[in-house]
């Protein structure tokens, strides 16, 4: 029996940080050397799979868990399943990991003020204005995954730039071969296979216990004092706008 060839490289990110654009340039090269692939874009489905849903958080978490079914199904039927999607929530995101698999999480990361600045939609300067409500940035929160196998800067990272570290992950999790990814990039790539996540917990408990008798051999120190103007960082990214007063309800619109 043949092995499964099929993935599925989840694209998550505020609105206008490149997911579709990155998807399309790996797309292209995936096609390139044969391999079976669909965009699922979340700009693009909506009347298809979720239309008449808000923006509310259980319907956000709705649209990610369709994406998700979808996603698995071409998965284990050999097909490269490519979703671009805010997707903003952790929970949604990680259960799509358990649920799919062979799975991939890019974030691809800009700051909320430069995709204010470059916006061309005009989508984030009305949602600063109170009149696109439930937006997620600017009035709602966006929770970045804690251990992505792959993050762009697209701020300061070209598409090229985050592909190639895409590929990378893709050979050193066994999805495509040394010799795909020489059609692709003219390179011989050399895989670095990943130590699975038990694995890296394993380490990182040992590394500690290591690390506090270390530190119970030393001798006691003066604790420095508090420094009052330390903050902790947030753990949702948003925008530092004040919020509307008013929010009115609105239909889903592509992001």
């Amino acid at each position: 029996m043949a092995s499964n060839t099929g993935f599925t490289l989840w694209l998550t990110g505020m609105s206008g940080t490149g997911k579709s654009t990155t998807a399309a340039y790996i797309a292209a090269r995936l096609r390139q050397v044969g391999r079976n692939v669909e965009i699922l874009d979340e700009g693009e489905l909506g009347e298809a799979l979720w239309a008449g849903l808000g923006d509310g958080k259980e319907d956000r978490t709705t649209v990610v868990k369709r994406l998700g079914f979808v996603a698995s199904l071409l998965t284990r039927n050999g097909v490269a399943a490519l979703v671009p999607c805010v997707s903003p929530y952790k929970p949604g995101r990680e259960e799509n990991r358990r649920t799919i698999g062979r799975y991939m999480e890019v974030y691809v990361d800009c700051p909320t003020e430069k995709l204010i600045e470059r916006d061309s939609t005009g989508r984030y300067k009305k949602a600063l204005n109170g009149e696109i409500p439930n937006f997620i940035g600017i009035t709602e929160p966006y929770e970045p995954p804690n251990s992505p196998e792959v993050t762009i800067h697209s701020d300061v990272e070209s598409v090229e730039d985050g592909a190639a570290k895409i590929f990378q992950s893709l050979l050193d999790l066994g999805y495509m071969t040394t010799e795909e990814l020489k059609i692709i990039t003219g390179k011989k790539m050399k895989a670095n296979p990943l130590p699975a996540k038990g694995e890296k917990a394993e380490k990182a408990e040992k590394g500690g216990a290591k690390a506090r008798r270390a530190e119970e051999s030393k001798p006691a120190a003066k604790a420095p004092k508090a420094d009052k103007g330390a903050k902790a960082r947030p753990a949702t990214r948003a925008a530092r706008v004040a919020k509307p007063a008013a929010k009115k309800a609105s239909k889903r619109k592509a992001r």
